[in-house]
């Protein structure tokens, strides 16, 4: 077509829109009223009425698409929508019709996916998705298109496929859209349930709490989303680690790792959904994992090849987390002043670098996967977004010291969906806790000296918060674990405190501490080089 039939046509449209103004309405109030057979007619009637635009047609062939959509009519429903699309790239108006194609690509895309032909409906969308890529930003629509890419690998259980469009539209949001309602809300939502399909509870709780968040805000109370949405809290609630207040543990542990002289001084440790232990196997300068059930078989799944500081080395590793995301670990690779990740994929031989130059010693990761380390030397905390040298101060900073806004050999950390973070503060025998935002903390735990009365702890390491806000800490020098409610001013022993010494009942200087979904409890007993289990009752 010529540019001047091309302007002529687009002219034409003009007139013909004003003509047929009131024969298209009537087509969309039948269509709306569900009478889909006379909307159908109605629309075919308009095709054969001269005169009629190419607009005109295009328009009819996406009205017939939609009612044969609605009348399960799906190859009927395919052929209009290419009718229409073979319309408007004869017309291929600049900076116009590049969004009906897309609107076009996405609607055939809509009619597979309700054919369950996940497959070509996946390329329509994404063809919609790149055709709106070269034309005036529609954000509204960009939006959309992500997240029916999104729902579409969520059929397929491609769940971190769905997670990157989902994200992509929760992006595409905050940046261009601002809207904080009914939309907003189900981004949430929906990436909450890709976490809770990838039994990542802690993600999907954080991510249903913001729906339910932005719905009080934008819609009435007692509104059937905002119900709904509370019980599905409560269900993942239920999913996370729930530590009733008055839980008792047995007295004695069972040694699911070590003990036979396969770990040496080990530090932190985290125990995975599937009760999988990740140990700091410090001495040893390496991490090592324990399948649940195999005591006596621990695999090396980091370092293992002397201390050193090449990428395959560890040097005196003392903390480790999971990053579920990217199926890694991260690792406190302490004498090596550095934090590296390991990929948890099987050939993995190295690591990489995320954070250099830091005496780091505790690692912690929040909801929306932002890092917190600790580095004893400056005796402060800092957060850091994946892939960030620098981080953003978030507790100490101020030197050593035993005030409120200083730290003295911050040790461990946790870290709530709130973003508080909880540090043991070794040498000054205290927990504190620096709210998000706060330029000093509070004394949790501790903070009476360094002693054995339950009112004190002495050097204090591994901790743990439940969902309760209670407290948990292995007090190293007390040979102890202990708990903390909120805002007690004295802790209660929960395991340990017979002595130093190697019995089942016993710890030799306890460091790292975690629990698995359960509630049962995991010792790192540093001076046994093993890990103990404590079945709760």
């Amino acid at each position: 077509m010529t540019d001047e039939k091309i302007s002529e046509s687009a002219t034409t449209a003009t007139k013909s829109d004003k003509q047929h103004i009131n024969m298209f309405s009537r087509g969309d109030l039948l269509f709306w009223k569900c009478e889909y057979e006379k909307a159908k007619k109605h629309f075919q009637m308009i095709l054969i009425s001269p005169p009629i635009s190419l607009l005109d047609s295009a328009r009819c062939y996406s009205s017939l698409g939609a009612v044969n959509t609605e009348l399960k009519n799906y190859e009927e429903a395919i052929y209009n929508y290419h009718k229409q699309l073979d319309l408007l790239i004869k017309l291929k108006i600049p900076n116009k019709t590049e969004g009906d194609i897309a609107k076009c690509l996405m609607s055939i895309g809509m009619v597979y996916f309700l054919q369950l032909d996940y497959v070509q409906a996946l390329s329509y969308q994404k063809q919609a998705l790149d055709t709106l890529a070269i034309a005036t930003p529609a954000h509204d629509l960009t939006s959309k298109i992500y997240r029916n890419i999104a729902n579409l690998y969520a059929k397929t259980k491609e769940f971190d496929s769905a997670l990157k469009y989902f994200q992509e539209a929760l992006a595409l949001n905050d940046r261009d859209l601002k809207d904080n309602g009914l939309t907003l809300g189900q981004i949430y939502a929906d990436i909450g349930v890709m976490y809770y399909s990838k039994e990542d509870y802690k993600q999907a709780l954080y991510y249903f709490t913001k729906a339910h968040a932005t719905w009080l805000k934008s819609l009435r109370p007692g509104h059937l989303y905002i119900k709904s949405m509370e019980k599905t809290i409560r269900t993942v609630e239920s999913k996370l680690i729930n530590i009733p207040a008055n839980a008792k543990w047995s007295q004695n542990g069972v040694t699911i790792a070590g003990g036979n002289g396969q770990l040496y001084y080990p530090h932190g440790l985290v125990v995975d959904d599937d009760q999988t232990v990740v140990i700091a196997d410090t001495e040893n300068n390496r991490i090592m994992q324990w399948k649940n059930g195999d005591t006596t078989n621990g695999q090396v799944v980091a370092g293992g090849k002397g201390a050193g500081n090449e990428f395959n080395q560890l040097n005196q590793p003392t903390d480790v987390l999971i990053d579920k995301e990217t199926d890694s670990l991260i690792i406190c690779d302490q004498g090596n002043q550095r934090v590296v990740r390991w990929s948890r994929r099987s050939g993995t031989t190295q690591g990489e670098m995320l954070i250099d130059n830091i005496r780091c010693w505790g690692l912690a990761m929040d909801e929306q996967r932002y890092l917190y380390v600790s580095d004893w030397k400056k005796s402060e905390v800092r957060r850091y977004q994946l892939g960030e040298k620098n981080g953003t101060l978030v507790a100490g900073g101020n030197g050593d010291g035993g005030e409120l806004s200083q730290l003295n050999f911050p040790a461990y950390l946790f870290v709530d969906w709130q973003q508080n973070v909880y540090i043991s503060d070794r040498n000054n025998h205290r927990v504190m806790k620096w709210d998000k935002g706060a330029k000093e903390g509070i004394v949790v735990a501790g903070g009476q000296g360094a002693g054995s009365a339950w009112t004190q702890l002495y050097h204090p390491k591994g901790l743990f918060v439940d969902t309760l806000g209670t407290l948990y800490v292995a007090d190293q020098e007390n040979h102890r674990v202990m708990r903390w409610t909120q805002g007690a001013k004295e802790g209660t022993v929960i395991v340990g405190e017979n002595g130093r010494g190697a019995g089942a009942n016993q710890f030799n200087y306890p460091f790292g501490l975690s629990f698995d979904r359960h509630g049962n409890l995991y010792v790192a007993d540093w001076g046994n080089n093993r890990v103990q289990r404590f079945s709760i009752g």
